[in-house]
């Protein structure tokens, strides 16, 4: 499991601007290795990124134990794109499901 630091980008599917399917003012920008979710910028360490099963999942985290309960209830802890094509993010208090906004 290789783990990557927050310098290196996410995979290209999850690149971009999305909004939140449910909820067209939540908002998600994903610009190389910064994530942006609801307005402010998702402060983590490093990124753990899986291809399983035609999923593709990232999974972020913080290098100092004391920080993991923080960080986990107050940041997105994972960002998934499904074989179908629906983009996923989650942490341990919700889950949403973001799409491209409509040009």
């Amino acid at each position: 499991m290789n783990r990557l630091g927050r310098d290196e980008p996410l995979p290209s599917q999850m690149q971009g601007r999305w909004i939140g399917a449910d909820d067209p003012l939540s908002e998600l920008v994903v610009n190389g290795g910064e994530i942006i979710c609801f307005g402010t910028v998702v402060n983590y360490d490093h990124k753990i990124i899986v291809a399983e099963d035609g999923a593709l999942a990232v999974s972020l985290g913080v290098d100092e134990d004391f920080r993991l309960d923080d960080f986990q209830r107050e940041n997105i802890t994972g960002l998934v794109m499904t074989p179908e094509g629906r983009f996923l993010v989650y942490n341990v208090k919700f889950g949403l499901e973001f799409v491209s906004p409509i040009p």
